[in-house]
């Protein structure tokens, strides 16, 4: 496989892996924000929304720390018998979901704020379980927060650099996603498969953005 192509599935692949679990982390995470009043709460949304002004290298930086064999997290690994997550799809996994997490779960957040408490008290009090009240009531009422939280998450997972190559290095066929090669080929002086490459993943995150707006808008049409 020709490593230009080889990088953009692995980033295909990086975002949809990423994307699907912070779904599932930013849903209780973002629930737990819109409904606690706690003092700690302030706190939790500071670290959430860190990644949106701490420099990727920084996040990239200590991840790669943590994730090595010497680092709390890679040395349980490696005492388990398992390989340590730097330098690996693992490690690269773990380093975007972190810093895409404010990217959903915001958008849920503010979902969960709008939908309020008056749908779920009178599910309750006609005895709606737990996940009907999931299925049949928060994801219909915040699918636009999930559709433009998965966008997101998806597009942002997909123009990652600097944090992926502190995590991951830059080892083609391994760890090397599109925005590394892009590199790669403007560091050699090969502009020719730069913009072929960056042109590519430009139409493609405006593609992912006017989908996301048509689809907001529909929504607020249907409100009106």
């Amino acid at each position: 496989m020709h490593p230009d192509i080889a990088a953009l599935w692995l980033s295909l692949k990086l975002a949809g892996v990423s994307t699907a679990i912070l779904l599932l982390i930013s849903t209780p995470l973002a629930w737990w924000l819109a409904h606690n009043k706690g003092r700690f709460k302030v706190v939790v949304e500071a670290l959430v929304a860190l990644p949106l002004v701490l420099p990727p290298t920084v996040l990239g930086f200590y991840l790669l720390i943590s994730l090595g064999p010497q680092g709390a997290i890679g040395g349980a690994f490696e005492a388990m018998g398992l390989s340590a997550l730097s330098f690996s799809f693992a490690g690269l996994v773990i380093g975007s979901v972190i810093y895409s997490l404010p990217f959903v779960v915001q958008p849920l957040h503010q979902a969960f704020v709008e939908i309020g408490d008056r749908p779920f008290e009178v599910a309750r009090t006609l005895g709606s379980s737990g996940r009907d009240l999931f299925v049949s009531i928060l994801l219909p009422l915040a699918r636009r927060g999930y559709l433009t939280g998965a966008v997101l998450g998806f597009a942002h997972t997909l123009g990652e650099f600097g944090v992926v190559l502190m995590i991951g290095g830059n080892i083609p066929g391994k760890t090397q996603v599109l925005s590394i090669a892009i590199y790669d080929h403007v560091a050699a002086l090969e502009y020719g498969q730069a913009h072929w490459l960056s042109a590519g993943l430009l139409i493609l995150s405006f593609a992912l953005l006017v989908f996301v707006y048509s689809i907001n808008r529909r929504f607020d049409l249907v409100k009106v």
